[in-house]
C-alpha cells in the first residue's frame, strides 16, 4: 500500500491532527432542535403536530476522539448525525464545527465545508447508487469539491480501493457484484475521497454479518490512527460501543440522559436508563450472569410528537420521584466530566 501516502498529509492527517492540542473541540453542539411537522389537509395543508426528533441536546467531540452514541431505535440518534451535518437544517439551536456555525452558513460556504465532515450510511445497499460504477461513486465528491481531474481522479479512486482493502481494479464493476461488507468498505472509500476531519458513522456495521462487522471495525479504527480522523459513532450494539468509543452518550427520545468516557459508564452508570441498557449487555460468563440483576422496563417508548411531560423517561423509571413528573432535569456535570439528566443523581 505505497499509494496510501499520497492521500493526505492534508487537513485529515495524522501529521495534521498531531499539531493540534488534546483538547481541542472539533464540534460544538448546543441546544439542538430538529422538529419534523405533521399537516392535515388535502387542498390545503396546516401542520397540526411536531415530531421531536431531537429536543434540546449539547455536547462536544474532541478533535482525534471517537464519541459513540446510544439509544433504543427512534430515540432519534440517525437524526441528530443528519442535522449535525446539515442534511437536515436545524429547527433550533447551533451546530460550530471548526469555528463556524453549520446552521447559519448557505449555498456556497456550506458546500465548502462539506469537505472537512463525511458521512458514513447504514444501509451499504441503498447508499450506493445501482447505476453508477465504484469508480464514479468514489469519484463524485473528487469532482464536486474539484479535488481530482482525469488520471489524478483516477489513480486517487483506485487508491482509496487499496486503502479500504479492496482490489483497485474493481472501478468498472457495478455495486451488484459486491457483498455488503464490500459495499461498506466502497461506502467508507467514498467519505475518505475528501480528505474529511470529521465522519459521522450512522450504523455502520448493523446491516452486516457479524463475522464482517469485526472488520469493518478495525478498518474504521486503522483509518483514524493513520488520517487522525475524528468519529461520532452511531450505534444500538453497546458491546461494539465500548469497544470503539473514548465516550459515550446515552440517548433517549429525543434527548442525551448521560454522557461520559466509555470506561466510567460501563463500571458507573448513573442514569436509570443507562442501567437498563447494560443490563440487556449478555456476558460470556454464566457464573456473573447467573447472578447479575436484570433491570425490565414496564411500558412503551412514549411518543415523540407527545413527549412527556417532566423528566422524557419518569413513565418507565424504577426510580421516579413526584418531581420527575414535573419538571425536566438539568443537563449537569457530576465531576470529571459525567454528565447526566436525573433529579434522582
Amino acid at each position: 500500500m505505497e499509494a496510501q501516502t499520497k492521500i493526505a498529509p492534508q487537513k485529515g492527517s495524522a501529521e495534521a491532527n498531531a499539531l493540534r492540542s488534546d483538547n481541542e473541540t472539533i464540534l460544538s453542539v448546543r441546544n439542538l432542535k430538529k422538529y419534523f411537522p405533521i399537516t392535515q389537509g388535502i387542498l390545503v395543508q396546516r401542520k397540526v403536530a411536531d415530531v421531536k426528533a431531537v429536543d434540546g441536546i449539547s455536547f462536544d467531540v474532541k478533535a482525534g476522539e471517537t464519541l459513540g452514541l446510544v439509544g433504543e431505535s427512534g430515540c432519534g440518534k440517525s437524526t441528530t448525525g443528519r442535522t449535525i451535518l446539515q442534511l437536515y437544517r436545524p429547527t433550533e439551536g447551533s451546530v460550530v464545527f471548526q469555528g463556524k456555525d453549520l446552521a447559519q452558513l448557505k449555498g456556497e460556504e456550506l458546500r465548502k465545508m462539506r469537505s472537512n465532515m463525511q458521512m458514513i450510511f447504514q444501509d451499504p445497499y441503498a447508499s450506493l447508487n445501482p447505476r453508477m460504477t465504484v469508480g464514479d461513486i468514489i469519484a463524485e465528491p473528487l469532482e464536486v469539491h474539484n479535488i481530482a481531474k482525469g488520471k489524478e481522479k483516477k489513480e486517487r479512486v483506485q487508491e482509496l480501493l487499496q486503502i479500504v482493502g479492496l482490489n483497485p481494479y474493481f472501478v468498472n464493476r457495478y455495486p451488484h457484484e459486491f457483498s455488503g461488507g464490500q459495499r461498506q468498505r466502497i461506502g467508507v472509500a467514498r467519505a475518505l475521497a475528501v480528505n474529511p476531519d470529521f465522519i459521522v458513522c450512522d450504523e455502520p456495521i448493523s446491516a452486516l454479518d457479524v463475522s464482517i462487522q469485526a472488520q469493518i471495525i478495525n478498518l474504521l479504527e486503522e483509518l483514524q490512527n493513520r488520517f487522525g480522523l475524528t468519529y461520532l459513532f452511531i450505534a444500538h450494539d453497546l458491546s461494539v460501543v465500548r469497544h470503539i468509543s473514548d465516550r459515550v452518550a446515552v440517548m433517549y427520545l429525543g434527548k442525551i440522559v448521560e454522557l461520559t468516557d466509555s470506561q466510567t459508564l460501563y463500571a458507573n452508570p448513573l442514569h436509570p436508563y443507562t442501567r437498563a441498557l447494560l443490563s440487556a449487555v449478555p456476558i460470556p460468563d454464566p457464573i456473573i450472569e447467573e447472578k447479575r440483576e436484570r433491570i425490565i422496563l414496564v411500558g412503551d417508548v412514549p411518543s415523540p410528537v407527545n413527549p412527556p411531560k417532566g423528566c422524557r423517561f419518569h413513565t418507565r423509571c424504577p426510580l421516579a420521584i413526584p418531581i420527575c413528573k414535573e419538571v425536566a432535569p438539568e443537563w449537569r456535570d457530576v465531576g470529571n466530566g459525567h454528565f447526566v439528566e436525573c433529579h434522582v443523581v
